[in-house]
């Protein structure tokens, strides 16, 4: 049975209707009797498709009411619900059936879920929802899940470590059946507790040492070796890397490492660099916005005194959304007074000034990539963590356009 969850629900919201409390459908023998008599035993309701058949059942009917109906043994019913009607008769097998659709009863996916040992829930931890990058690994993500019958739980740790361990927390609390993760805090190790329950955990984009765990990303190296190399080809020798604090986020750390060896002439295709061509890097938060706008002004004017042509290598959506609105505060145009490219396709990249130049992540692929591979270890496969890393593509727009046209 195929669960879905709103791509952007919560944990309480996924887990709510198995709450609800299932009635008991009682039935009122409305017989004359002219003295008390001992307590009969009830007979059976008839069969449907009888003359004397009730009305329909308004309560939520349960497997002892259909095994009632059906004049069988909850045993029997069981059997049937599971595909064992190999070992009933056709008689028994047809009363179960007339039973279940005449009481509309509908088998309780929790209780299945337990009863198998697997709730068919996963988990998808991201450190910040409102990153366009964590939306579409979790579109991706909920591809993967419901083609395979899964119900998807988010959790957004927004960007704190303690909702981190909040959301480990919840794999045994909640029953999950494993956790895609997206780390917020690479310092504390929050899944031994997962481990020691052998649930499965599959890691997106930001690696974590020490944690055998199957690891999905993009080929960071090659996404900064693309940019890199379009800035060089439309004639740009002043690249600024901007990208959010750095700290212990393997992604971004691999992206400033690549940068490095681009200008240091060792690029990834070993096709290295213009000598002349330069670089620094600023890491910006939600924080600085004013000093990354100055920063900006002073290092685009000491660029152009120098007779050269600055652009910007921006390391995710986030940091592509700061810079854009400091250069439209600054009153520049994206592709006039220096070039802009960034890391991650997003929606609005088309409408910034003549449209952003993009490195685009396969996010969807990503997401995909993740829960089939987390589903694969829930379902007992077992082999040495892999890692998946898959690669960027260039779409080329007007904010990169060469200074020398």
């Amino acid at each position: 049975m195929r669960l879905r969850l709103p791509p952007c629900g919560h944990a309480w919201a996924a887990l709510g209707p198995f709450g609800a409390t299932i009635a008991t459908v009682t039935t009122t023998l409305d017989r004359p009797v002219p003295k008390p008599a001992p307590p009969a035993t009830p007979s059976r309701p008839p069969l449907p498709g009888t003359a004397s058949h009730a009305a329909p059942v308004k309560a939520r009917a349960t497997i002892a009411d259909v095994a009632l109906t059906a004049q069988v043994s909850k045993a029997t019913v069981s059997r049937y619900l599971n595909g064992r009607t190999d070992i009933l008769t056709p008689d028994m097998a047809k009363r179960v059936e007339l039973a279940i659709a005449s009481l509309q009863y509908r088998p309780s996916p929790m209780a299945q879920a337990l009863k198998h040992g697997r709730t068919r829930l996963i988990g998808l931890a991201v450190a910040d929802v409102t990153n366009p990058f964590s939306v579409a690994v979790l579109q991706g993500a909920e591809k993967a899940c419901q083609a395979a019958g899964y119900l998807l739980v988010l959790f957004n740790l927004g960007n704190e470590a303690g909702r981190e361990r909040d959301a480990m927390h919840a794999l045994s609390a909640y029953q999950l059946d494993g956790m895609i993760l997206n780390r917020v805090d690479t310092s504390a190790q929050l899944w031994q507790d997962a481990q020691l329950h052998g649930k499965p955990i599959v890691l997106v984009d930001r690696f974590q040492e020490g944690l055998d765990a199957d690891f999905v990303t993009v080929d960071n190296p090659g996404v900064i070796q693309i940019a890199m190399d379009h800035l060089q080809q439309q004639g740009f020798d002043e690249v600024l890397l901007v990208t959010e604090p750095i700290a212990d986020v393997s992604s971004r750390t691999a992206r400033q490492q690549a940068f490095a060896r681009y200008l240091q002439g060792q690029g990834s295709t070993g096709r290295g660099k213009p000598a002349a061509m330069q670089g620094s890097v600023w890491e910006s938060t939600a924080h600085n916005t004013s000093a990354l706008q100055q920063h900006l002004q002073q290092w685009r004017d000491q660029a152009q005194q120098a007779g050269r042509h600055p652009a910007v290598l921006a390391g995710n959506a986030v940091a592509s959304l700061r810079v854009a609105t400091a250069v439209h505060a600054l009153g520049w145009v994206p592709g006039r007074e220096l070039g802009i490219i960034g890391v991650d396709e997003t929606d609005w990249a088309a409408l910034v000034g003549p449209g952003l130049s993009t490195v685009a992540q396969p996010t969807d692929a990503l997401g995909q990539a993740a829960a089939s591979c987390l589903i694969e270890r829930i379902q007992g496969l077992q082999s040495p963590a892999r890692t998946v890393e898959l690669p960027g593509t260039i779409i080329v727009r007007g904010s990169t356009k060469s200074p020398s046209v």
